[in-house]
């Protein structure tokens, strides 16, 4: 199968690299930026110069391609997602934002492939689990998703440290948020909805951000009494954010607030992504409570051209996810075209799939 990767950033060249690892797909990592590019190509990756901004230079790129996979930010979705039905190939993304993953799912309307957007961490592989606890019970009452990514040694007030997309941790911090709440939908507030919880003598806090749902709640309206996602963070660490964004305004400069984190805070390889999903409700006549549970850990994984590159955990969970759903695409394993949920997803073949594996830890 041939497949384009847009975007050479961190998490692009993650997934170019587990992709290569393999004898079923030729892929080529695309970016317009030369100095990622070297690197790629240092690693033993097939690159390719190409402004995704430029209409017709996108098109001549994903010409030929059964599949694109776009590591690219999500304002750029709309115009990777069109084009990749005008060419003709599938199209899969990690977008947490909830209008691009709209227009995918207009476009999907009239596709002859496939549109998977979000399939990442959260959204993404979250989903995958959400649902599969939800199956389980006659009647369905709570689904609790909690997801992380957090610095194994966290030293600065924050208690975090960047591995991942600023955009993207800023648009999770500062948009509405999805919810259903006593059987209704509903959108709450970012950064709200504090709370406490420990696990393997770890203290964490949670609390609403935005996207992580994906489409669980409609896929789960009229089934479920109460659905949340929230981000897991050290304690301390919403405060801060919440001076940042609602007391000093930065929300309403994003870019501002994006060169103050991308400043201050360092990046990290040494990182752990944490993943609780609880769900409570009728089985069997009886009120049960079923949790998943999982952390996964920074790993050293080879390079096309031998030899050893650690990647953070956030690179490793992303990356795992987009690429475990591709090739559950490319086995037939999931639906080949339209618009395809991850919840549609079984979470048995994901965590089977050798890419899925990842998330074993």
């Amino acid at each position: 199968m041939k497949v384009l990767v847009l975007g050479a950033g961190k998490i692009g060249s993650m997934i170019a690299t587990l992709l290569t690892q393999t004898d079923d797909f030729a892929v080529t990592l695309a970016d317009r930026d030369p100095a990622l590019l070297a690197r790629a190509e240092r690693m033993g990756l097939r690159v390719r110069t190409v402004d995704v901004e430029n209409a017709e230079a996108l098109r001549a790129a994903i010409t030929g391609q059964h599949a694109v996979l776009s590591a690219c930010p999500f304002m750029l979705t709309p115009l990777i997602a069109s084009t990749a039905v005008a060419c003709g190939a599938h199209y899969l993304d990690l977008t947490e934002d909830v209008a691009a993953t709209r227009t995918v799912r207009q476009l999907a309307e009239t596709a002859s492939t496939a549109l998977i957007p979000q399939c990442g961490l959260a959204p993404g592989f979250i989903s995958v689990v959400g649902h599969d606890l939800a199956r389980r019970f006659d009647e369905l009452h709570n689904l609790h998703l909690r997801v992380g990514a957090l610095p194994q040694y966290p030293t600065n007030a924050l208690k975090y440290n960047l591995t991942w997309s600023t955009d993207g941790l800023i648009n999770e911090y500062c948009n509405p948020c999805e919810a259903i709440v006593d059987g209704k939908p509903r959108e709450v507030m970012p950064l709200e909805g504090d709370e406490r919880f420990a696990l393997d003598g770890v203290d964490y806090e949670a609390f609403n951000t935005s996207g992580g749902l994906g489409s669980l709640c409609e896929t789960l309206a009229g089934t479920v009494r109460n659905l949340d996602y929230k981000t897991v963070r050290y304690p301390g660490h919403r405060d801060i954010v919440r001076l940042l964004i609602r007391d000093l305004r930065l929300g309403e400069r994003r870019h501002l607030l994006k060169d103050v984190l991308e400043t201050a805070v360092p990046l990290t390889l040494q990182d752990v992504v944490l993943v609780v999903a609880t769900a409570t409700g009728i089985q069997e006549g009886e009120l049960r409570q079923e949790t998943f549970a999982t952390k996964i850990y920074s790993k050293r994984i080879p390079t096309p051209l031998g030899g050893g590159r650690t990647w953070s955990a956030i690179q490793v969970t992303t990356a795992a996810g987009i690429c475990a759903i591709l090739d559950l695409l490319r086995e037939g394993a999931i639906p080949q075209s339209g618009f395809v949920r991850q919840e549609q997803v079984p979470l048995a073949a994901f965590l089977a799939n050798r890419f899925g594996r990842h998330y074993a830890g």
